[in-house]
């Protein structure tokens, strides 16, 4: 653990007085001790609310701290109103970084020839400014004409900040796992490794733009499938490890409730759009943009009636493989339809809970965390208040969380956030159940054999030749193996026999034996 690192995290929750947000009652006396001896960190900032002074620690701490908060600001059912209007503010604009260092930097990375032959009226100016990087305006030459572009330029140095704050974790995370009674079933190392892994992958734009080349290509198959997410363009030409060059786009953001009903944006059907596109990407593209928060989706309010989601920062995508796909559609459809027994079935079946685990037990706490939920609409329903349930069931039947899907989890919060800004009444299990019991039905009955067939098809062609070679080897084999068999079965037969002589001679020499000596007596 980087001490320095650790020390100023300490310094900077006591100086900013987060420490007034826990409640002194439930504190252990050793804390309160430990508080007590740190005295010459005061809070500097007693002028401020402690709204604005908790998003300013976290906002100083740098992009991990920052990415918690911009969790914490769509989870409005947990958090007051005031906390989460100022965790909002660190979805774009945290403090910029000098203009001409991002120039210095774009210049560096694609030539100064390049960038002056191509590029113009640069605005050193930042239009937005992230936790990891910043962006800025600018207009390309292109052979379709000029393209407004923006060029997303990574925070020199970030890299340093950000290993400093994934040591700290790894530290915490390996006290927790060892000392906490919880630590194992929680596998809080697990966890870190892989948000370890996603945060250092935002770290290389390259792979940045490859995933939204990706995302593009998957919502651009037929059916105007650009009508529910626009992707836009990015010109990979331009792009390096720390800049990034992509079509600008125009939009409202889609926090922007009072902007979007002032354009009279039919918030129900972009609400319900919203769910296809997060279950599109899960379901059917197994690809799916893992950092949904408002800043980083914006809509298209051209047509109110018809309004399209847009969503930019791809550094952060998740995959499924095809059994976690397979095992959480068919749980999401028995959450659907109240088969509270399958999904405990589920749970034993897929190894996420003991083999031992009763059924019955696990299926009757699963039932009393979530069917109070159904038939509600989301105005009406705390998921932080279920999640918080369900945590406690699953520590009753020691429920290992599972890392791989972290991303699909915390993907999950940010939906129902939005959700629940733009259409509070939305009836999420509605609207996902049509779907997602199409996908299963897709997955598992006749269309799902064709299209295994049909996927099949060339690599069965190429090896249809060789069935004849093939099955004329196995005979071949297969006699040879039958023939070794015989000859060992013979060889097994004639040990039987000369031992069956052998224990003859034995027993007619022991009788023999007996005999003479009960005549000598």
């Amino acid at each position: 653990m980087s001490s320095k690192r650790l020390y100023k995290i300490v310094k900077t929750f006591l100086q900013y007085g987060l420490d007034e947000l826990l409640p002194k009652k439930y504190l252990p006396w050793y804390i309160k001790i430990a508080r007590k001896s740190l005295f010459w960190l005061r809070n500097k900032h007693r002028d401020k609310p402690k709204a604005l002074r908790f998003r300013l620690a976290i906002e100083s701490l740098g992009p991990v701290f920052v990415k918690f908060g911009q969790m914490l600001s769509t989870r409005r059912d947990l958090l007051p109103d005031d906390f989460a209007n100022e965790l909002t503010l660190l979805q774009d604009k945290v403090p910029a970084f000098a203009g001409e260092e991002a120039e210095r930097i774009i210049i560096a990375a694609m030539g100064v020839e390049i960038f002056q032959a191509y590029f113009k009226d640069f605005d050193r100016a930042p239009l937005a400014s992230a936790s990891i990087a910043q962006v800025h305006t600018a207009t390309m030459m292109h052979d379709d004409g000029d393209k407004n572009v923006v060029l997303k330029v990574l925070r020199p140095n970030i890299a340093k900040t950000i290993l400093a704050d994934i040591n700290v974790m790894s530290s915490f995370a390996k006290i927790v796992a060892r000392w906490l009674p919880d630590g194992k079933r929680l596998r809080p190392v697990e966890v870190v490794a892989e948000y370890e892994k996603t945060i250092l992958e935002e770290l290389d734009l390259n792979r940045e733009a490859a995933n939204a080349m990706q995302l593009k290509r998957n919502f651009s198959q037929g059916r105007d499938s650009d009508k529910v997410l626009y992707v836009p363009e990015v010109y990979s030409e331009y792009c390096s490890k720390n800049v990034m060059v992509m079509e600008r786009i125009y939009g409202i953001g889609v926090g922007e409730i009072e902007t979007l009903q002032a354009n009279n944006v039919d918030m129900k059907l972009l609400a319900e759009r919203g769910v296809e596109v997060f279950f599109t990407q899960v379901f059917r593209d197994s690809f799916f943009h893992a950092d949904m928060h408002p800043g980083n989706v914006f809509v298209n309010a051209t047509k109110p009636a018809d309004p399209t989601w847009i969503a930019i920062d791809y550094g952060i995508v998740g995959t499924l493989n095809r059994e976690d796909k397979r095992y959480l559609a068919e749980n999401f459809v028995a959450f659907f339809n109240r088969d509270y027994r399958k999904v405990a079935q589920l749970h034993v079946d897929s190894g996420w809970v003991p083999s031992d685990t009763s059924v019955d037990e696990f299926e009757f706490a699963i039932r009393t965390v979530c069917e109070p939920i159904f038939n509600k609409p989301l105005s009406e329903i705390s998921f932080g208040q279920v999640l918080v349930n369900l945590f406690n069931t699953a520590r009753r039947f020691n429920m290992e969380v599972q890392p791989q899907l972290v991303l699909l989890q915390k993907t999950l919060l940010y939906i129902e956030g939005l959700g629940r800004q733009l259409y509070p009444a939305l009836d999420l299990w509605q609207t996902a159940k049509p779907f997602l019991e199409n996908w299963v039905k897709e997955q598992m009955g006749i269309k799902a054999v064709y299209k295994k067939v049909k996927d099949n098809l060339p690599f069965w062609n190429e090896k249809l030749p060789e069935i004849p070679d093939l099955v004329y080897d196995y005979l071949k084999t297969n006699r040879e193996a039958q023939r070794l068999q015989l000859k060992s079965m013979q060889q097994m037969q004639l040990q039987q026999q000369q031992h069956s002589k052998q224990m003859t001679k034995l027993v007619i020499i022991a009788t023999l034996a007996i005999c003479l000596t009960i005549s000598f007596t």
